[in-house]
This record gives structure tokens, sequence and C-alpha cells, in this order.
């Protein structure tokens, strides 16, 4: 009797806690961010069954969803190739933020606060910069 009140224990928890993760935030972590768009029905489904299971639970994946963006559907082009952003390069290796702020703005139609004094810039490996063709400052 005591062992199967532990495994009834085991899989509420497990199904309780997995309500817990917000369904487009699991699925697609590369949407995180998003501010507006429209909503992904497959998305929206995932997280209203959560509702009709467990009530708090699917309301703390809907609000999850809704403040990291993964419930909004992509829209328009969120990259730019490797080559495009050569220009923003400079001889020394330097980026410079203002060619590459209208570099991005003109491929993806988005603006970036590149310029904003909160930012912070992380260097690539000297592998990741060979993969791009590009070559070290120092």
């Amino acid at each position: 009797m005591r062992s199967q009140f532990r495994g009834i224990c085991a899989v509420l928890a497990i199904t309780l806690l997995s309500q817990l993760a917000a369904c487009g935030t699991l699925f697609y972590p590369d949407r995180r961010g998003q501010i507006e768009g429209k909503i992904d029905p497959a998305i929206a489904i995932a997280n209203a069954v959560g509702l009709l299971f467990y009530i708090v639970p699917g309301l703390i994946a809907f609000a999850i969803d809704f403040t990291t963006g993964a419930i909004y559907l992509p829209e328009g082009t969120y990259s730019v190739a490797p080559e495009r952003l050569q220009d923003a390069v400079g001889s020394d290796g330097q980026i410079d933020n203002h060619k590459l702020k209208a570099i991005i703005e003109a491929q993806t139609g988005r603006q970036l606060p590149l310029l904003h004094p909160n930012l912070r810039q992380q260097h690539g490996s000297l592998e990741q910069l060979a993969s791009l063709g590009l070559r070290s400052a120092g």
C-alpha cells in the first residue's frame, strides 16, 4: 500500500512539475524576447490542456509564455548572413556599432539597441571567428 502511494505521489508530482514549465518556452526557446505578434495556436492549445487538468499550473504556463514572448509566432527575418556583417568589422578587428546597427536594420527591418550604454559584448572564440571567415584582432 505504501509503495502505491509513493508511486501515485511521484506521478502526480511529475505531471504538476511538467505543467509548471510553459510549453512555448520549452518547445521554442529561440522565440523568447518577442513582445508582440500572432499567437501560435499549437502553443496556446498545449497551455489550454494544462488549464483543463490543473488550473494554477495552466495559468502559470500561459503567464510564462506571454511574459517571455514564446507564445508568439515569429515574423519576418531574424538573422543576417555573416558575410553581410563583414562591413561592420574594421581593419583593426573592432566592431563599429553604428554600421552593425544599420546592417541589421536594413536586413531584418528591426531596430536593435546596439548603442545602449548597458550593452555587453561577448567575444567569440578563435574557432568561432575562423568558421565565419574572420580573424582575431589580437
